[in-house]
C-alpha cells in the first residue's frame, strides 16, 4: 500500500472512468461484484422453497408456518444490522476489502445453517447470513456505480440488482432437486441445499480477488497515486479493445483529501442539505421492502396452505415466480437511462401496485387456483422487481461519494427494518387466517408500494446519463471550494 499524504488535489479520474467505453473490464466488474444479488436471491429462495419442508415430521428441525416467517424476519435483521457495521468500514477502509470480508462472513454463516439442528440455532446462523449479504450490499453497490460509466449505471445497476432473481431460479431449481425424496431424506435435502450457496460463494471470492480498489475512493483519502496506476491500467486495457483512441477526459475536480470523515457530519449533511432526497429513499425502500420479503419468504407457504402444492414441488412455481422478476429487471433496465429515472421508478411502483389490489381482491372472491395465483405474482413483480432495483440504483446516486456505502447501509436497514421485518412476519401470521385474511397482506403492500411511487413523482431526483459528481457534490470538493475562497 502506498504512503498516504493528505493535500487538496486536482484530478480526473472520475471524468476518465465516466468516458470509458465499454470493455472486459465492466464485465469483470459485474461477475465479481453483480453476483452478490444471485447470492441473496437463492439464500431468500432456498428458504422460500424448503419453507413447507421444515415445517413435516422427520425435518430434523421443529418448524411451524409463523416461526418459518420470522426466520426470514431474524434473516432481514441481520442484513440490516450487517450493512450498517460494514457500510461504516467500507466508507472508512474501502470497498475491495470489506467485499471480501462480507463474502466470507456469508460462506461461513451459510455452511453452519446446514448444521441447525433447532429453530434458535436455524435463527442464530440466518441472521449472520443476512449480516453478510447486507454488507455486501453497501459495500457493493457502492464500488459498482463508483466504476460503471454514467451512460450504462442506470442499465448496469438495475440489471444487476434483478439479478436476485437469477438467484432465486437457481435456489427453486436446487430446492427442486433436494427436495426429492426419492434421492435425500427429509431431514438431508434442506441441508445439502445451503451448500450450493456455499460453493457459488467460493467461487465469487476467487474472482473477486482480482479486482481492484474503487479509484474514487482511493484519491478522496490520500492514494491518489495508486487511483492513478488502476485508472491507467484500466485505459490501457480498453485501448487495446478498441480501435480507436479514447475521448478526453473532460473536466476536472478539486478534493481536499481527508483520511476519515465522522458519522455527525454524515448524517448532518443528509439532513441538512438533502431532506427530500432522504425522505425518498425512505418511502421507496419500505416499499418494495415489506412487499418483496412478504411474499418471497412465504411464498412456499402460501402455496401448499391455500392450494396444497406438495412441498417437493413448491420450487417448480417459485421457478416461475423468479423468472417473472428477472425478465422485468433484465427488459425495462434500459428505460432507466433512456426515458429517465423519474417516469420509470414512479411507473413500476405504481403498476406494480395497482396489480397487487388486483391480486387481493381476486384472493377474496377465491377466483385463483394454484397456476393463475402465480401467474398474476409473477407479472406484479415483474414490474415490482425493476422498481425495488431502483430503489438502490436511487440512493446509491443521490448522495455524496463519502457517504455512499454508509447512505446504502442506513437505507437499506431502516426501510427494509420497517418493511422487511413486518412484512414476513405479518403474511407468516395472516396465513393461518385462509386467502381472505392474506389478501389483507396484498393491500397493505400495494399501500406501501404506491406510496413510493407517488414519493418519485413528487422529489425524485434527475439522474440518468449524469456523473455521480454531478448529481450530488462530494464533501471534499465542497471543503476545497471553502479553503479555496479564505484565500
Amino acid at each position: 500500500m502506498s504512503a498516504v499524504t493528505l493535500g487538496t488535489i486536482q484530478t480526473q479520474i472520475p471524468a476518465r472512468l465516466d468516458r470509458l467505453p465499454w470493455s472486459s473490464f465492466h464485465w469483470r466488474i459485474i461477475a465479481g461484484l453483480g453476483t452478490a444479488w444471485i447470492l441473496d436471491g437463492l439464500e431468500v429462495t432456498i428458504v422460500g422453497s424448503i419453507g413447507a419442508r421444515l415445517t413435516q415430521p422427520g425435518s430434523g428441525i421443529a418448524m411451524t408456518t409463523a416461526t418459518i416467517g420470522t426466520a426470514g424476519s431474524v434473516y432481514v435483521a441481520g442484513a440490516c444490522l450487517g450493512a450498517l457495521f460494514f457500510g461504516q468500514l467500507t466508507d472508512r477502509h474501502g470497498r475491495r476489502r470489506l467485499m471480501l470480508i462480507t463474502l466470507g462472513v456469508y460462506i461461513v454463516a451459510t455452511v453452519a445453517t446446514a448444521f441447525a439442528f433447532a429453530p434458535w440455532f436455524f435463527f442464530l446462523t440466518r441472521f449472520f447470513t443476512g449480516a453478510g449479504i447486507g454488507g455486501e450490499y453497501a459495500a457493493v453497490n457502492s464500488a459498482i456505480d463508483e466504476m460503471i460509466p454514467a451512460r450504462h449505471r442506470g442499465q448496469v445497476d438495475i440489471s444487476i440488482n434483478g439479478s436476485y432473481w437469477a438467484g432465486s431460479a437457481l435456489g427453486g431449481l436446487a430446492a427442486l432437486l433436494f427436495l426429492d425424496q426419492a434421492i435425500f431424506a427429509t431431514n438431508i435435502g434442506w441441508r445439502v441445499a445451503f451448500g450450493v450457496g456455499a460453493t457459488f460463494g467460493l467461487v465469487i471470492l476467487l474472482v473477486r480477488r482480482t479486482l481492484p480498489e474503487s479509484p474514487r475512493w482511493l484519491f478522496i483519502h490520500g492514494r491518489d497515486p495508486e487511483a492513478e496506476a488502476i485508472v491507467g491500467r484500466i485505459e490501457q486495457g480498453t485501448q487495446a479493445e478498441i480501435d480507436h483512441p479514447l475521448d478526453p477526459p473532460g473536466s476536472t475536480i478539486t478534493v481536499r483529501q481527508r483520511a476519515s470523515i465522522p458519522f455527525t457530519e454524515i448524517a448532518r449533511v443528509a439532513v441538512r442539505f438533502y431532506p427530500r432526497r432522504v425522505i425518498l429513499g425512505l418511502a421507496l425502500f419500505i416499499g418494495q421492502a415489506f412487499l418483496y420479503n412478504a411474499v418471497t419468504f412465504n411464498l412456499g407457504t402460501m402455496l401448499s396452505t391455500f392450494y396444497g402444492v406438495a412441498s417437493g414441488t413448491v420450487p417448480i412455481f417459485v421457478f416461475v415466480f423468479a423468472i417473472g422478476n428477472l425478465t422485468g429487471a433484465l427488459f425495462l433496465s434500459r428505460f432507466f437511462d433512456t426515458l429517465g429515472r423519474r417516469p420509470m421508478i414512479s411507473g413500476t411502483y405504481l403498476v406494480s401496485a395497482g396489480l397487487t389490489v388486483v391480486l387481493a381482491l381476486l384472493l377474496v372472491r377465491g377466483g385463483l387456483n394454484r397456476y393463475t395465483f402465480i401467474l398474476l405474482v409473477a407479472v406484479v413483480f415483474f414490474f415490482a422487481s425493476a422498481g425495488a432495483s431502483a430503489a438502490y440504483l436511487t440512493v446509491s446516486e443521490i448522495f455524496p461519494m463519502e457517504t455512499r456505502a454508509l447512505a446504502i447501509a442506513l437505507f437499506y436497514a431502516v426501510g427494509t427494518g420497517i418493511g422487511g421485518i413486518i412484512g414476513p412476519s405479518l403474511f407468516g401470521n395472516l396465513i393461518q387466517g385462509g386467502p381472505s385474511a392474506i389478501a389483507i397482506g396484498f393491500f397493505v403492500g400495494a399501500v406501501v408500494m404506491a406510496l413510493g411511487g407517488i414519493a418519485e413523482l413528487i422529489v425524485g431526483v434527475r439522474a440518468e446519463r449524469m456523473p455521480l459528481e454531478n448529481i450530488a457534490k462530494p464533501l471534499t470538493v465542497a471543503d476545497a471550494e471553502q479553503n479555496r475562497g479564505r484565500c
